[in-house]
């Protein structure tokens, strides 16, 4: 038989507080109620540091604003009212009161004792839910400074000296006085000036520059000036080594070609003589072409009785030279050294000491040109290794103008009656009416004090005559900044450093070559350098050869076709082109040469001119943001 056993349940009893601990609904409800409080705080917390965040980036973008500001309007070393209240409107302009509930908002702006500008701002940000613990309002504050300052900067200018600059700006042209003055090269001219003539302002507007740049520099910065006065030519022949200007040259000059009986004849005899020693009395007095000179001439006639065996006739006369005006090659060895030599083109022992200027190098004459295949006198950085592609020295006094391409014989020395033709260049008529000028001597770049720039600019021989040729000032301009040519040297960058290369070019009047000129280019009447072709028409005034007829009247387009070629490689370069037409329109060609819209400026009046060589200097110099 089978038998279960039931097993009995055992039921205890429990408490009301043991049943509380051990039932776990509605626990969460509890807790979060607990935790409120100090979430409440840690989200305050976060949102009003991050508030204060925002507010303090903005603070100190604003304030960076207002310094920056404030700089750029100073004009000098001292923070003046204006930039003072420059400074304050952009800083309001670029933090709002009010702004996250902001208040108590200042901004202050101060000079430092190098020129520069320093800011403080602050602003009183309240708590939000912060405010709940106890928490009160924030302050805070930034400072910050604004720095106008360079580099190492190179600053080459290329300024017209032409006639027109010593009227003034209402003027389109003026007629004043050529004073002379002696120079070892022979009297040379300028133009009287006028009291407030155009040369004056470009002066004071040169020293503007130096002061605004002078202002932005630091203990460490490096600023070189460079200057190239032009008009039809530039004085740049000193500064070039020997090896870099031919030995022998060739110029639109004349020779002696033969002699000419002059004036009466006298006769002598001599009796008792052969035919042989008759012959001896023959001859010139002094070696051909040396003059003055006489030339005897000899007849024998037999005769018998006391004068056998015969009679000798001597017959003298005086001679003058006959010249041949064509192009003729002269040694110039000594003459570019700046030796007093002997006139080859005179026979009465007349000196001559050249001036400086050169005749460029060789050349193609054409409308336009290609970068990639200009000729060596365009080529900026081509080095002179053979005579094309070195320099000769201008020499007025040898250079004649000529009726005829070819050449012409003549004994004139002047303007012969018969003709139009000018076949003796008069060179005082020429200096004086500008027709050749010799400007004053150029400089490479170098360190310069404020009396350096000052003397450079207001010196005896920084005057104003001659036309004008942009292309005759800027070759040489950009040949000096180049950092790739024949002065690198002069335009070095140290290590790091940055290095800004600046041409400005400041003009009053737009291009106008004259085919009667000799300048730069040569006498382009008879050379053709930029023409390219054969010489053609006359120039027509006797008394200062001042007119051209008959001319070719593609020049001026020729000369700007050159200057776009050299604007071109400079800019290719890394180098800033400014232009500045000052009182004359801000010609097509001239906005081309600039390195862009900006760097192109046209300045009415001499404020105006001011104005632009400080805004240059201004924005050459860097402005940013030090603490």
């Amino acid at each position: 038989m089978i038998f279960f056993k039931r097993k009995r349940r055992v039921i205890a009893k429990v408490g009301f507080l043991q049943r509380l601990a051990k039932d776990v609904a509605g626990n969460t409800a509890a807790i979060m109620a607990a935790a409120l409080l100090p979430l409440a705080g840690f989200t305050g917390a976060a949102l009003d540091t991050a508030r204060l965040y925002v507010v303090k980036v903005r603070l100190q973008q604003a304030c960076d604003a207002g310094a920056l500001a404030g700089r750029k309007m100073m004009t000098g070393t001292a923070l003046d009212d204006t930039s003072k209240t420059a400074a304050r409107t952009f800083f309001s302009n670029n933090f709002r009161q009010g702004w996250f509930t902001t208040k108590a908002v200042s901004f202050e702006p101060t000079d430092t004792a190098d020129g520069q500008v320093q800011g403080s701002a602050s602003a009183t940000v309240p708590s939000t839910l912060m405010s709940m613990f106890g928490a009160g309002d924030t302050t805070l504050s930034v400072t910050c400074e604004a720095r106008k300052e360079i580099g190492d900067v190179d600053v080459m200018f290329v300024l017209d000296t032409t006639g027109s600059m010593v009227c003034n700006t209402s003027e389109s042209s003026c007629t004043q006085t050529p004073i002379s003055v002696s120079t070892p090269s022979g009297t040379r001219y300028y133009l009287q000036e006028k009291s407030d003539s155009k040369i004056k302002a470009l002066r004071s507007a040169v020293m503007t520059f130096y002061d605004t740049l002078a202002a932005a520099a630091d203990p460490n910065s490096r600023i070189r000036y460079g200057f190239v006065p032009y008009t039809s030519a530039a004085n740049v022949g000193p500064l070039l080594p020997s090896d870099y200007l031919v030995d022998t040259a060739t110029y639109p000059s004349r020779r002696v070609y033969a002699d000419q009986a002059s004036g009466s004849v006298s006769t002598s005899t001599v009796n008792k003589v052969d035919s042989a020693t008759c012959n001896t009395y023959a001859g010139r007095s002094v070696p051909f072409p040396q003059y003055p000179a006489t030339k005897k001439t000899v007849s024998w006639a037999s005769t018998s009785g006391p004068n056998a065996p015969g009679v000798c006739t001597i017959s003298t006369q005086s001679q003058i030279p006959i010249w041949r005006y064509e192009q003729v090659s002269l040694d110039v060895s000594q003459y570019k050294t700046g030796a007093s030599v002997t006139n080859p083109t005179r026979v009465d022992g007349a000196t001559s000491v050249w001036d400086g200027c050169v005749v460029e190098r060789d050349t193609v004459g054409s409308s336009s040109f290609s970068q990639s295949s200009l000729p060596p006198d365009l080529d900026i950085d081509l080095p002179p290794t053979s005579d094309s592609t070195r320099w000769r020295p201008a020499w007025i006094d040898v250079v004649y103008d000529r009726p005829n391409v070819a050449s012409d014989d003549t004994t004139s020395d002047y303007w012969p009656s018969s003709s139009s033709v000018y076949r003796s260049r008069n060179v005082g008529d020429l200096l004086d009416s500008g027709y050749y000028v010799c400007p004053k001597r150029a400089q490479r770049l170098k360190v310069m004090t404020r009396s350096d720039v000052s003397n450079y600019v207001n010196a005896s021989d920084f005057r104003a005559i001659g036309g004008t040729y942009h292309d005759a000032g800027m070759i040489w301009g950009a040949r000096f900044i180049s950092p790739t040519g024949m002065f690198k040297d002069d335009t070095d960058c140290r290590a790091n450093r940055t290095c800004g290369r600046h041409l400005i070019l400041m003009t009053d009047g737009a291009m106008s070559p004259n085919h009667c000129i000799y300048g730069y280019q040569g006498f382009e009447r008879l050379e053709g350098r930029v023409e390219g072709s054969t010489p053609v028409g006359t120039c027509t005034t006797a008394s200062n050869q001042t007119g051209a007829s008959g001319m070719p009247s593609d020049l001026t387009a020729r000369h700007n076709a050159r200057l776009q070629a050299i604007c071109t490689q400079a800019k290719n370069k890394g180098i800033t082109i400014w232009v500045v037409a000052y009182a004359q329109t801000l010609t097509q060609d001239m906005k081309d040469c600039a390195s862009n819209s900006d760097t192109a400026i046209y300045a009415p009046t001499d404020q105006k001119l001011q104005d632009a060589f400080k805004q240059i200097a201004g924005k050459i110099a860097e402005l940013r943001i030090s603490k």
